[in-house]
């Protein structure tokens, strides 16, 4: 079961997320927090496995309220799935560098949602994919910046077969993992296991710096 905080300066917010988690079998809503603050000190009392974190809060926003709970010494600090209705590329890169684990918008529909916090939940980050395209735009080979520039490899530490090419390609072009199986015909497993493959061959930390190599070595489109 995957615990989950809700952090949202909304009730309504908040008790319509959890109305949807609440259909899930795996996800139970475990904590509520009505703004940065509060997510911190509802995170230490419940030690959830995924917080689901507005950016805009009273007190504290929920980027500050990030790198609280991903503070140096902290033991197994939960994942940090960033929701919000601000569909700003600053916001996402400083996200993503203070360790987001996902970062969608809220408007994005209970699957991709659903989808986040399985993602988070097992080490991976999902970014919107409307979000994904602009974020890896600004990776590509005409564009580096200082935090992507000699991240991921050129050249993987083992050739990527076919079939993970495809999958790379695919998840570059913003798909989920439930879209590139259904656009392959394989299973969200299979999707799963040559994500994996592939992020041991690059060393990268997550399906971001995966697409964003993709992008930065041309295996996808440029336009």
């Amino acid at each position: 079961m995957i615990r989950v905080l809700l952090a949202d300066d909304q009730a309504i917010v908040r008790t319509g997320m959890a109305m949807i988690l609440s259909a899930e079998d795996d996800i139970e809503v475990v904590a509520h927090a009505h703004d940065g603050l509060h997510a911190v000190e509802q995170a230490a009392a419940h030690r959830p496995d995924v917080i689901l974190m507005d950016i805009r809060m009273p007190r504290l926003d929920g980027l500050d309220a990030l790198r609280l709970i991903n503070r140096p010494g902290t033991v197994n600090p939960p994942k940090v799935v960033i929701v919000t209705t601000f569909d700003d590329d600053a916001y996402l890169t400083r996200a993503i560098a203070a360790g987001a684990c996902g970062f969608i918008l809220k408007d994005s529909g209970p699957r991709l949602l659903t989808e986040a916090i399985r993602a988070a939940a097992t080490g991976d980050a999902l970014v919107s994919p409307s979000l994904t395209l602009r974020l890896l735009r600004n990776h590509s080979p005409g564009r580096p910046t200082a935090r992507t520039r000699g991240r991921t490899p050129i050249s993987p530490a083992q050739p990527l077969t076919p079939r993970e090419q495809e999958v790379v390609v695919l998840l570059a072009d913003g798909l989920t993992n439930a879209e590139i199986a259904s656009a392959l015909s394989i299973s969200t497993g299979t999707v799963k296991t040559h994500l994996s493959n592939v992020q041991s061959k690059l060393a990268a930390r997550n399906r971001v710096e995966i697409a964003a190599w993709a992008w930065r070595t041309g295996l996808t489109g440029t336009e």
